[in-house]
């Protein structure tokens, strides 16, 4: 499923729902429907950045927990390690976190699900 985000000061941003969901996490908002409001918006800047900051202090820790999933799912033990495409926390969120930004220079809302 796909989440949409949308905002008046950028174009709309759009994620899968469990990408999107670790993101809101900590936002501590709801991942089905939601605002983030201008007041809310330099703290959530920040908190995304810090997490993003922590995130490329450790990708291997990512890269290893993605290769465990990728191989020992809920389904099959698959024990062929096949290359894994891997793309990082940082490059996943930084088209919101742009959009975050945009919203915060305008004074606007960021709003999803509605």
């Amino acid at each position: 499923m796909l989440v949409i985000f949308k905002s008046k000061a950028a174009a709309e941003v759009m994620m899968y729902e469990d990408h999107a969901k670790r993101i809101l996490d900590l936002l501590h908002k709801d991942v089905k429907q939601g605002i983030i409001t201008a007041s809310e918006m330099p703290r959530a800047v920040a908190t995304l950045e810090e997490e993003i900051a922590e995130s490329r202090r450790h990708p291997a820790s990512e890269e290893v927990q993605r290769d465990v999933l990728a191989h020992h799912g809920d389904e099959v033990e698959d024990n062929e390690h096949e290359p894994v495409e891997f793309v990082s926390f940082a490059t996943r969120a930084y088209p919101l976190l742009e959009m975050l930004r945009a919203a915060r220079r305008e004074n606007n809302d960021v709003v999803w699900g509605v």
